[in-house]
This record gives structure tokens, sequence and C-alpha cells, in this order.
């Protein structure tokens, strides 16, 4: 018997993009992965529909204190320019992202989340794509950025995942499920 994948999809409690959130989530339960959501501070994320208006509310399964990076098979990233923003700051978010690379797991990261990377020391030497405006800011920190709508790269040891913005999702999350083998 095969052991079931488990996703962390890691969060701040605002500015997430609504359907890099929604979906991935969705996607990844209905295939069978067991999915924990957590924010910064374990309660309700306020979700943003194109960065400039409120969409709906997400209650986390957690906070992010109370997770490690042990438990989990993957790290999902999800953008929206704030939630991005916010997350490079937060250091409970910027361990778990090393400590996923450390131990060789998957990072998948879409539209702004990328930039966590960078904050996190783990954008170096990856070739990744992320929302356009991010392109520079990632060169700079030693990525090497293109327009795809799905990059897998394997170097430094361990597997980022990329992804555009919401127009990519398909590819996102067929991506994290082939990682996962589901």
């Amino acid at each position: 018997m095969t052991k079931q994948q488990r996703a962390l999809v890691a969060v701040t409690d605002f500015g997430v993009e609504e359907p890099e959130l929604l979906t991935p989530v969705g996607k990844l339960r209905a295939a069978g992965v067991e999915v924990t959501v957590a924010s910064d501070s374990g309660k309700t994320i306020q979700t943003v529909q194109g960065d400039k208006d409120w969409a709906s509310t997400y209650e986390p399964d957690s906070a992010l204190d109370d997770v490690s990076a042990d438990d989990f098979d993957v790290l999902v990233l999800p953008g929206g320019t704030v939630n991005a923003d916010n997350a490079r700051g937060n250091e409970q978010l910027q361990s778990l992202i090393n400590a996923f690379a450390s131990a060789a797991k998957p990072i998948a990261a879409i539209c702004h989340a990328p930039w966590t990377l960078i904050d996190a020391g783990r954008a170096e030497g990856k070739k990744l794509t992320s929302y356009p405006s991010l392109r520079l800011d990632l060169q700079n920190a030693g990525s090497t950025w293109v327009d795809e709508e799905l990059v897998r790269c394997t170097a430094n040891d361990w597997v980022l995942l990329t992804s555009r913005n919401p127009d990519d999702l398909d590819a996102f999350c067929s991506g994290i499920l082939d990682e996962l083998g589901t």
C-alpha cells in the first residue's frame, strides 16, 4: 500500500490570491492528498481577487508555528502580492522553506510566491518563473527567470516548481501531483 501524500499550503492571513489557494487545495484533495493549510496566525485568511478586490475568507487548519516540514511531502506557496510580501518577512515561513529545501522535499510556488525564496536564501541557482514583475528581483538574487507555464528545477539538490499566475493553475497543480506520484 502506498503512503498517503501530505501537502502543506502556507500563507499569511491577508492577501493570498483566492484561486491560487483554493484551486491547489481542491485539486490535491480530490487526488487523495492530505492537505493542511497553515497561516501565520492560524486565524481566518482573507483572500483577494486580482490583488485588489476582497474575495472569500478561508479557515486554515493550523498556524505556521504549529507545523513541521518533517510531516509533509511538499510545500505549496500560493501568491498574491500582499501575501507574498508579508511572507518575505515571516521568519517561520522562511524556516519552513529552508527545512523543505534542506530535506530535498519539493516546493511549489506560483505568481508572487517565488519572492519568498529570495528572503529564504533559496533563489540562487534556480531556474524559475513567476509573475513578470518579479523577474528582475529574482535575477538579482541569482535565479534564471523564464516565461513558461510551469518550470521544474532540480538545481541545488531540491525540486522547485513554479508558475506565473492563476492562468497557469492547471499546469501548476498537475506538476505538484506528478511530483508526488499521485
